[in-house]
């Protein structure tokens, strides 16, 4: 019997190796603009934090290098779409890449809204590459503080009904 030592994290490297090469393979091969720019016109989904408070709910959208005439907010039914594009940048000296690591091209996230945001009040704000969108509430969706009374249970009806105890 041979004991044979089992290193995890190189086979799970040797992995994630072939699994990137496989990716660079389909890329390459079902680019319509070709091998160079397959890299380069990946599509891409940037990060959004959602976040909530009593008023409203806010998405922030990292959109770094994106013009801002390049987004899309909309809201259709009770769907939020963000669409945009994060173009190649083409100097005219043409520069001679080895590596392109940050991503290209068009991207759309869709977010469904909960029934409790007003369509109608949305907002959307660029500002250093973030883009913040607010959804507002409706009125009968924010929180109504109720009032807790102390004492017997006959006595509070009766109030109710109109009768003094």
């Amino acid at each position: 019997m041979t004991l044979t030592h089992w290193e995890p994290f190189r086979e799970l490297s040797t992995m994630q190796d072939r699994i990137n090469r496989m990716n660079r393979l389909f890329r390459e091969s079902y680019s319509p603009e070709g091998p160079e720019e397959a890299f380069s016109t990946t599509s891409f989904a940037p990060p959004v934090d959602i976040y909530e408070d009593e008023h409203n709910i806010t998405l922030k959208m990292e959109a770094p290098g994106i013009d801002e005439k390049d987004i899309d907010v909309r809201v259709e039914g009770n769907t939020l779409n963000v669409r945009g594009e994060r173009k190649l940048e083409k100097d005219e000296k043409e520069e001679n890449y080895r590596r392109i690591e940050r991503q290209y091209g068009c991207f759309t996230r869709s977010f469904t809204l909960p029934s409790s945001v007003d369509s109608a009040l949305v907002s959307a704000h660029f500002d250093k590459g973030v883009l913040k969108i607010n959804l507002a509430k409706k009125v009968d969706a924010k929180p109504k503080q109720i009032k807790v009374t102390v004492g017997s249970e006959k006595i509070l009806e009766a109030k109710a009904q109109g009768k003094a105890a």
